[in-house]
């Protein structure tokens, strides 16, 4: 008697992040459901700089990958052999090195379109199509998730990404880095309505996002006080920016909701783990009647648990890299770099 094959159901898929200051693996089942997401982080390290090292950065990956690795796959119970395929952020080689030495399908993931699919992981209903702003310390972008793998950016930051905006306020007024959690935590004891700062629009843009001009009046602001001998409050400061760059945030996504008529909007990037942010948006979002969706914090920082999430989708769709897939630093949203 020939007995039939027992078919597999499940997915799983070894993550990999890799793309700034965190060396992280993760296993995740069907692309929502997380066995482990481990996390390696370098803030220790690059704070003794002031920002990330690039150098240090890519040399600390090379150190704690294979460990991350192994305690991903340890901690979900899983062997190698388990796995389906292997996911990462566009680079390094040495991931394609280890999916070729696992003969495992390499799949390449945007790193924007894993902070957009760390929500799949938290809100397990949540399917396409949505709006998604996307706010993080490299990238400021306004989504429209039509499917998954299909995105629509209608809007971006003109120069300072939010999160790079909030990094350079904080290093301003001595908060050193990280400096968006530091500023947020100052911000608590201040008064947001101590200080106006200007919020920028751009005419022909309505979409796009502009953070330099915040920045400066920041600058200026700090600088003419002390030419005049005034004493700063650090706290209203980081209060009241915090608050002109939320407003803008919150506005352009409720507007872009709107005008293109969608009914559920998303957060997403580690500058989306802000508390006033979270509030502000969902405050916005209950007004107009949006459904609001926001991942925990520690998916909305840099992790492997999104990339496995993204991964899974293009899995589905037969999508594969070659084993020699490097980093592709500049890759626009949507760009593939499928075999």
């Amino acid at each position: 008697m020939v007995m039939k094959e027992e078919k597999k159901e499940d997915t799983l898929i070894l993550a990999i992040e890799s793309s700034c200051d965190e060396t992280a693996a993760a296993i995740v089942k069907n692309g929502r459901e997380v066995l482990s997401n481990i996390i390696s982080s370098q803030i220790d390290i690059h704070k003794l700089y002031g920002g990330v090292v690039p150098e240090i950065a890519s040399r600390k990956h090379m150190e704690r990958i294979n460990y991350v690795m192994a305690e991903a796959l340890s901690t979900a119970l899983v062997g190698i052999e388990e796995v389906d395929a292997i996911a990462v952020t566009y680079g390094p080689g040495l991931v394609g090195a280890a999916a070729f030495a696992a003969k495992k399908p390499l799949i390449p993931v945007h790193h924007i379109e894993g902070h957009i699919s760390a929500n799949y992981i938290e809100y397990k209903e949540l399917e396409p199509p949505f709006l998604c702003l996307v706010v993080s310390g490299g990238h400021t972008h306004l989504v429209i998730v039509n499917d998954y793998g299909d995105y629509k950016v209608i809007g971006r930051t003109r120069d300072d990404a939010a999160g790079e905006a909030f990094d350079k306020v904080a290093r301003a007024i001595g908060l050193g880095y990280p400096g968006g959690p530091k500023l947020q935590k100052l911000a608590e004891e201040g008064n947001e309505d101590a200080i106006d700062f200007p919020r920028a629009s751009i005419a022909d843009a309505p979409y796009d996002f502009s953070f330099s001009g915040v920045k400066s009046a920041v600058l200026n602001y700090i600088n003419a006080c002390n030419m005049k001998g005034i004493e700063i409050n650090r706290a209203d400061i980081a209060a009241s920016f915090q608050k002109a760059v939320v407003s803008v945030l919150v506005s352009h996504a409720i507007l872009a909701a709107k005008e293109y008529h969608f009914d559920k909007l998303a957060l997403a990037g580690g500058v989306a783990s802000n508390t006033q942010l979270r509030l502000s948006m969902q405050k916005a979002c209950e007004k107009e009647d949006i459904s609001f969706y926001c991942p925990s914090p520690i998916l909305c920082t840099d992790n492997a648990a999104m990339i496995g999430a993204a991964a899974y989708y293009e899995f589905l769709k037969n999508r594969r890299a070659g084993w020699d897939l490097n980093a592709v630093p500049n890759q626009k949203l949507g760009e593939k770099v499928f075999l």
